[in-house]
């Protein structure tokens, strides 16, 4: 899959102060994207869903995945096999919970989306598990009204 043209200019983002995300965020959301949680699997909006379209980040809009790349793990949480753009993720060493593991980001907001495990399928080979709470699902159909046109064809 290419690349499509997005940038960090493209919304101009400026995170909001944590007062303003609190606000915007559902109590679920904030643990997650701004304190390092994880959802209970199998109990959360996107594990199951099948629909074409987009991942976005919850707090800055940021692309994150496809549906392309989504695959089910058995997991409980949505995975993907590679991110939509490799500009967008940004990747960490966590050493929490007594192992180490590679933390996912999103390079705008630095929400914390989830991990990334080296036993997903081909083509890469690895496994974004992915925290619902940390995204929002632009449907194929709504992609050009949300502001996701370059994404469209993606989908043809």
């Amino acid at each position: 899959m290419t690349e499509p043209p997005y940038s960090e200019d493209d919304h101009g983002f400026e995170k909001p102060t944590v007062e303003e995300l609190k606000q915007r965020l559902t109590p679920e959301q904030y643990r997650v994207t701004q304190e390092e949680g994880t959802e209970r699997p199998f109990a959360n909006d996107y594990w199951d869903e099948k629909r074409e379209g987009i991942y976005v980040d919850v707090v800055s809009g940021e692309p994150l995945f496809c549906s392309r790349d989504k695959f089910d793990s058995g997991t409980g949480w949505p995975s993907f096999t590679r991110p939509l753009t490799n500009s967008q993720i940004v990747e960490r060493t966590d050493n929490k919970l007594f192992m180490r593991r590679t933390e996912v980001r999103s390079r705008e907001a630095d929400s914390h989306l989830g991990h990334v495990f080296p036993d997903g399928p081909n083509p890469t080979g690895l496994r974004y598990c992915i925290n619902s709470a940390a995204l929002k699902f632009i449907p194929r159909e709504r992609l050009e009204d949300e502001g996701y046109g370059a994404f469209v064809d993606l989908f043809d």
